[in-house]
């Protein structure tokens, strides 16, 4: 099997974990939110769960993608959670919730163990950082939306997201 890579400044960087395809079972994780308290995609069962993964929330992009989503998906009703993953530890996330003036913010560090990028083959392991990447989760578990963005420093589809999610909550 080919190696997977991103691009990060054009340059490659191989990602572990597999490629997970629209229809696969989501994954369960145990992430830490900014309370050090462990959460697990089981937390929100039964709801449309997008799950933002950036590389790190005091970047450019990634502060303008978990803004975005959090803006436009958690205005969408209670049946839609954002869940915004990262590297970052968990005291770097709540200042950045704190500083980002957004109240619904949920974010999740894979600090620990990286078990969530392998998990959904999101870790770069030579910069210990996910890559960037959407994943919405449907209410029985199953992604129905999944992009691995090519290269770090590019925006995902929001476009795109937004219409999974819109599908869904037909």
């Amino acid at each position: 099997m080919a190696e997977r890579t991103v691009l990060f400044g054009g340059r490659p960087l191989a990602l572990a974990g597999p490629a997970l395809q629209v229809g696969d079972p989501a994954p369960n994780f145990r992430l830490v939110d900014t309370s050090l308290q462990e959460r697990q995609l089981s937390d929100w069962a039964g709801k449309i769960r997008v799950l933002s993964v950036v590389p790190s929330l005091d970047t450019p992009v990634c502060d303008q993608q978990t803004r975005r989503f959090n803006q436009t998906l958690n205005q969408s009703g209670s049946d839609v959670v954002v869940l915004t993953v990262s590297m970052d530890l968990p005291f770097a996330q709540a200042r950045w919730c704190g500083n980002s003036g957004l109240e619904q913010v949920i974010t999740l560090s894979d600090h620990r163990d990286a078990a969530f990028g392998i998990a959904y083959g999101t870790l770069i392991p030579a910069l210990r950082l996910e890559s960037r990447a959407v994943f919405v989760v449907d209410p029985e578990d199953r992604l129905r939306y999944v992009e691995y963005v090519p290269e770090l420093a590019q925006h995902p589809n929001y476009a795109a997201v937004e219409a999974a999610v819109a599908a869904l909550r037909r």
